[in-house]
């Protein structure tokens, strides 16, 4: 696949790296140091995917990656959020602001060739594209829409997925790690706590149609999708 990375990072030593591994896969490297110089970019050549550095000047990586996520051309391109920080709050922060995927820095160039290439695979259709309808609910695969009562309900291109695996898998409980196969893939490096943020999101999206309660906990086992009250 020929696709678009724009590199979001302000310090050009890091930047010119990222984009020769970008390139040396076969992708297209686009380059912005901040984030008026990412929306230039964007609005030039959309991308498949943003690498995006959590420190950048004036408007921080957290800020940028939220407004990505609010704007209806970039609210499906997946991120993968760069950082030096490492705590478990910070990659919770990163992930809540609609990142993706969260890598620590020092990272290798294969570890995030494979991220990359693992994020572009889940977020290209591989699932049933027959429309979808439960609880309430009208998933359409083709055109990436949720409708909840016929109201649009506002989903990332992950929680979009794990809403479509919940919809055509209801009523069985799976665990974090069946998620992260199951959606994710197997070959992608993230921690199951990556699953609880995009429960929560995925939750806080069906909030506002009353749907969030179609996502139940089960304690010590998972997550399962029922329209069945407990």
């Amino acid at each position: 696949m020929n696709a678009k990375i724009l590199i979001v990072e302000d310090e050009p030593a890091i930047a010119e790296l990222l984009a020769f591994n970008v390139q040396q896969a076969g992708f297209t490297a686009l380059k912005a140091s901040d984030a008026d110089a990412a929306w230039q970019q964007i609005r030039k050549s959309p991308p498949h995917l943003v690498l995006l550095d959590w420190m950048l000047p004036q408007t921080s990586g957290v800020v940028l990656a939220k407004q990505l996520r609010a704007d209806p051309r970039t609210a499906d391109v997946p991120i993968i959020m760069l950082t030096a920080r490492g705590d478990e709050r910070d990659k919770v922060l990163g992930l809540e602001s609609g990142a993706d995927d969260y890598m620590t820095k020092p990272f290798s160039p294969r570890e995030l060739m494979a991220r990359i290439r693992a994020v572009l695979r889940r977020n290209i259709p591989s699932m049933p594209e027959e429309v979808v309808s439960l609880g309430g609910l009208e998933l359409s695969p083709v055109s990436h829409r949720v409708m909840a009562n016929g109201a649009l309900v506002e989903l990332g291109p992950t929680e979009f997925r794990l809403l479509q695996f919940f919809m055509t898998h209801p009523e069985r409980v799976y665990s974090r790690t069946q998620l992260l196969d199951q959606v994710w893939g197997t070959q992608v490096f993230v921690e199951e706590r990556t699953v609880d943020v995009h429960i929560r999101r995925l939750r806080a999206a069906l909030q506002v149609a009353e749907k969030d309660g179609l996502i139940q906990t089960v304690r010590g086992s998972g997550y399962r999708f029922s329209c069945l009250e407990k």
